[in-house]
């Protein structure tokens, strides 16, 4: 405290009455109580900036919402501050900001920015999924809260009523979805670590399940239940042409006439239908060609190869497929994403290039430079390859022998 200046008691700061000009009580070391005409009363603290050695002035509050006594304690928090070069206004408001920005990110608002970027990595009714998991299973407990706040504790214990519930599949890829909300948090200067990092240990690893699909032997089958399936044409052209241009069952159902030329005989899915916001062109066959001709009396004149029976400017539901197989009793045995698999399978087995199979299945090869030899090397031989797929699947419709033993005859000579 300052030479000659008494501290001030509880009964004078109490007693201090209004006058007509605002006047100061000092209690000592830069604490002051202002009292203003109108009888408020208010703590001052008087200082000098560490850097600058300018004189000024910072509020502890109002009296009696502020004691004495805390005033004081202020007081000691300020000079410890400036013992240390630190100026205590700049460094209340700095906490202040903080405090703001904390209540303004939260977790729902940083995952809404996060995903702005993240759903044009993906397809649509990923994104979709995505963020309708985040919906019913995250923003109702996490949502509100300040993500710097949100701990490994708070976040397993909103999880562990899905898990509970036997769902873990969906529980890792919530924890998967949380962390990279987390990740951008961090790489945004949010946050200055991710205290989730380690949530997954937490849960049940889920057991793996292999996309339903036959064995090549069972196409044969497959190809006569679908002739003679009690299903719409337009749902047997739907099945039929997936099958043969190894796409997603999305793909397919979202077909566009408009994506199909006729002159090079190729149909070209757009990136933003892609699951990896490729652009995919899919070079077509005799067989591929029939199913268009036998389209385009029925849904030539729309927007869509296969449009929804209820709105024809719309697309069919892209479980179209699916609900087919399941009525035509291959439900749990085959579901529409695994006739790609079933290509795969046979196309592997038969000895044709992984490569160029892969490319056909649109899978994106990581090395970049290769990716893009691959896309336009790729296309003749994925045209033989097509053509080969889509023979050999109307032999097994029509019970021939596989004309692939030809082919390994020829090799061989």
């Amino acid at each position: 405290m300052a030479r000659g200046v008494t501290p001030l008691t509880n009964t004078e700061v109490k007693q201090a009455k209004p006058k007509e000009k605002l006047y100061k009580l000092a209690d000592g070391g830069g604490l002051q109580l202002r009292v203003k005409p109108t009888g408020s009363k208010s703590w001052l603290f008087d200082y000098f900036k560490p850097i600058t050695k300018k004189r000024t002035s910072m509020g502890f509050g109002t009296y009696p919402e502020v004691s004495l006594a805390e005033a004081r304690k202020k007081r000691v928090a300020a000079r410890e501050l400036l013992a240390k070069d630190i100026d205590p206004k700049e460094f209340k408001d700095d906490k202040h900001r903080e405090q703001l920005l904390s209540a303004s990110n939260t977790f729902k608002s940083v995952a809404i920015d996060w995903f702005v970027i993240k759903k044009t990595t993906i397809a649509e009714n990923t994104a979709k999924s995505l963020w309708r998991k985040f919906e019913n299973h995250v923003f109702p407990k996490l949502g509100h809260r300040p993500i710097d706040k949100i701990l490994a504790p708070e976040a397993i214990e909103a999880l562990k009523p899905l898990a509970a519930k036997g769902n873990l599949e969906t529980t890792g890829k919530i924890i998967g979805h949380l962390n990279n909300v987390m990740t951008h948090a961090v790489n945004t200067g949010i946050l200055h670590h991710n205290p989730l990092s380690g949530i997954r240990s937490a849960f049940q690893t889920p057991k793996v399940t292999n996309m339903a699909t036959i064995r090549p032997n069972e196409l044969g089958k497959l190809m006569i239940d679908i002739s003679y399936a009690s299903i719409k044409l337009v749902t047997r052209c739907l099945l039929e042409w997936q099958l043969h241009t190894m796409t997603r069952p999305s793909e397919s159902a979202k077909a566009q006439w408009s994506e199909i030329d006729f002159e090079n005989q190729l149909w070209t899915i757009p990136a933003e239908r892609m699951k990896m916001r490729l652009e995919h062109k899919v070079p077509l066959t005799p067989q591929t060609i029939e199913i268009l001709a036998r389209l385009q009396p029925m849904t030539g004149d729309r927007k869509y190869l296969f449009p929804s029976y209820i709105d024809h400017n719309k697309h069919c539901n892209v479980e179209s497929a699916n609900k087919a197989l399941g009525r035509m009793g291959y439900k749990n045995k085959l579901v529409a994403h695994g006739l790609r698999a079933l290509a795969s399978t046979t196309l592997n087995e038969q000895g044709h290039d992984p490569d160029v199979i892969e490319a056909a299945l649109s899978h994106v090869d990581k090395n970049e430079v290769r990716r893009v030899y691959n896309r336009a090397e790729y296309l003749e031989r994925r045209r033989v390859l097509m053509c080969w797929w889509s023979q050999h699947i109307e032999d097994a419709a029509t019970g021939k022998s596989s004309t692939v033993s030809n082919i390994k005859h020829l090799n061989m000579m």
